[in-house]
């Protein structure tokens, strides 16, 4: 069952005409709510065509639905109809979600949160999280520009040479690298920060000038992909290093993030202070706390003459894409765990399986990752 989204601002859609035929090819019945893709820009008759059955909005769920697969999670109304045994896949905010964690207990559902999904070789194809965070960088950069009171290429007229607009990017990780190689096609001179000295080598691949780190006895790490914590001293050290860039800089693009913990704060007060009147911030951490000091979720403001935009979303902004990405994400995901006689979700059956048994936050009425719920057990 594909359900139309209804969190506010959310244009995305879990499944596109294309992964309905994939997903129908597998030999599942395909149901899907009328009007589900149509802030995508998907159209009814097209997933009619595909082989999807289209049911009426608002419609309860079947006894016979087996899987609901979402972007985000589903109202809690819509899990109490859940059968036991049925299975939820999407972005579900695992994160302290007691309340929601505790639902699926009660209702024995197991639950897929592609956020868990652990980032090797055989889950590329799977990792929505890679896919939506590239176009959030793409987009991100998009918005500074728009925002910028400059020109972001170098232009020589007539009237004399208008020098290229400086960016930095505050993170080498998949959003990061994305927002240096759009800055980058834009014409802007690019430098990028970030904790792991590993990441220069991709981001001189890109054009962008990489700024080592400050020297610290203990480094921040990674673990299974995502980053991990650095210390208060390291990002002390790092801010202090940032606070010369951040005065030359004209757009300033942050993307750290740590999953499960607040976002570092890299830019102060006292930093923003220093940067150049109309020079613009773009925060992807914004949802997590926010890089940048000031900057609110989905909101623009203005300080002393710099503009914050609180990046928070950016992928459904570009919903057509962004969706077919992700439908195309959580299709690898549901063929890799079907099999002959349905859904293969118990971990005990392939031990092997780093896949399965790295997202599958509920199942059997067990929650598989309790350290990370306040409340769930």
């Amino acid at each position: 069952m594909i359900l139309r989204e209804r969190s506010a601002g959310e244009c995305r859609v879990a499944a596109t005409p294309e992964t309905v035929r994939r997903l129908r090819a597998r030999g599942l019945e395909v149901q899907l709510e009328q009007g589900a893709g149509l802030a995508a820009g998907f159209a009814d008759p097209d997933y009619a065509d595909a082989g999807a059955r289209l049911v009426p909005s608002g419609a309860s769920l079947g006894a016979g639905v087996d899987a609901v697969l979402c972007v985000n999670p589903p109202a809690a109304e819509v899990l109490d109809q859940l059968k036991p045994g049925a299975l939820v896949a999407g972005l579900l905010a695992p994160y302290g979600a007691a309340a929601m964690v505790e639902q699926f207990q009660a209702r024995r559902v197991s639950a897929l949160a592609l956020e868990l999904l652990p980032r090797i070789s055989r889950a590329q194809s799977m990792d929505v999280l890679s896919s939506q965070a590239n176009i959030a960088g793409y987009k991100a950069v998009l918005l500074a520009a728009a925002a910028l009171d400059r020109y972001v290429p170098m232009l020589m007229t007539a009237a004399g040479t208008i020098q290229p607009a400086r960016a930095l990017i505050l993170g080498a990780g998949v959003a990061g690298l994305q927002a240096l190689a759009t800055a980058r096609r834009l014409g802007a001179v690019v430098y990028v920060s970030d904790v792991r000295p590993a990441a220069k080598e991709q981001v001189e691949s890109l054009g962008g000038r990489f700024l080592t780190p400050p020297e610290q006895e203990e480094r921040p790490a990674e673990s299974g992909g995502y980053a991990k914590a650095a210390s208060e001293a390291f990002l002390a050290a790092q801010r202090q290093q940032l606070a010369e860039q951040l005065a030359l800089a004209d757009m300033v693009i942050c993307t750290a993030q740590v999953p499960g913990r607040p976002a570092p704060r890299l830019i102060s007060e006292e930093m923003l202070a220093g940067m150049r009147p109309g020079s613009v911030v773009v925060d992807l951490a914004v949802a997590q706390g926010g890089n940048c000091a000031g900057t609110a979720c989905g909101q623009t403001v203005e300080r002393d003459g710099v503009t914050l935009i609180g990046g928070d979303g950016l992928p459904s902004s570009v919903a057509n894409h962004a969706s077919a990405l992700y439908a195309r994400n959580l299709a690898a995901l549901v063929e890799h765990v079907l099999g002959e006689a349905g859904f293969q979700l118990d971990p005990l059956l392939d031990q092997e399986d780093p896949i399965v048994a790295g997202c599958l936050l509920t199942h059997a009425g067990a929650c598989r990752f309790p350290d990370l719920f306040s409340g769930a057990t």
